[in-house]
């Protein structure tokens, strides 16, 4: 445990989605803005896309912190890789429907689907909008469950959507989107999130530092700049070669992070 010695309070560089950590680069702080824009519009669907450890699931978890929760019913699904049925069953339970069957050959898409559609219309009634988050949709291959996502949509009065469907993932989720054009048509959003620049690591490095209660710059420019070229700019992989290296630093009594810890903490495993 390195926290004392570099006068921390808490680990800066936890691959969780924590809002507080939520750095907000110039990808991440655009797909927030445009989910925002989705979810406060009732604008239907949107797609978040990028590779593994990007900030997907952060960016979420912020979008959700920042709602008013007495106006909304979120349903945040972290394991989609079922079948439709189930999955709709999950979205049915997360929005806190009971006596659901569990049994397999009890259940029928059109069952939840009513039963979804009775929370959606109530929720209306009483001034609240439904959003279900999909996580990891990527790992959906089968088109069925994707169409029977799509039914969600058909939920809507004259003027709005009853619901607002967000699908995040990694990149080939659009493509399969692209094979289910009529959920295709309803995506009112599709962002792909870049990685991070050298200058953005070191705004990112040093916020979660300030964060965890740095008082101090750890970080030399020359650390930062293998960082960024080993990370990718990728935000999971940045966490990893800065936890190690704080690791490193404190094991060896370095007063600042340099080019060289960072070059053994890299040494040490794959990033």
């Amino acid at each position: 445990m390195y926290l004392e010695y570099w006068g921390l309070k808490e680990m800066p560089f936890e691959n969780t989605p924590d809002p507080r950590f939520f750095y907000h680069s110039s990808h991440h702080e655009e797909a927030l803005s445009r989910l925002r824009y989705v979810v406060n519009n009732n604008k239907g669907a949107a797609m978040l896309t990028g590779v593994f450890g990007c900030g997907k699931t952060a960016i979420l978890r912020a979008l959700v912190t920042g709602l008013q929760q007495r106006s909304y019913q979120t349903a945040f699904i972290t394991n989609p890789q079922l079948k439709a049925m189930e999955l709709l069953r999950s979205i049915a339970r997360y929005l806190g429907a009971e006596g659901l069957p569990f049994k397999f050959s009890d259940m029928s898409s059109d069952y939840f689907l009513e039963v979804i559609e009775r929370i959606l219309i109530n929720n209306t009634k009483d001034g609240r909008q439904t959003l279900v988050i999909i996580d990891e949709a990527h790992v959906i291959t089968d088109l069925d469950v994707l169409e029977e996502l799509r039914m969600l949509l058909n939920f809507q009065l004259e003027d709005k959507f009853l619901i607002t469907l967000i699908l995040a993932g990694q990149p080939e989720l659009q493509e399969r989107i692209s094979k289910t054009k009529q959920l295709l048509q309803r995506m009112a959003i599709s962002y792909n999130i870049g990685p991070l620049s050298e200058t953005e690591i070191d705004g990112y490095i040093n916020y979660r530092l300030s964060v965890a209660g740095a008082s101090r710059q750890i970080f030399e420019p020359e650390a930062i700049k293998i960082v960024h070229k080993v990370s990718g700019g990728i935000p999971r992989r940045i966490n990893h070669i800065c936890d190690l290296s704080l690791f490193i630093g404190s094991a060896n009594n370095f007063k600042v992070i340099n080019g060289q810890v960072v070059e053994d903490a890299v040494s040490s495993f794959e990033v």
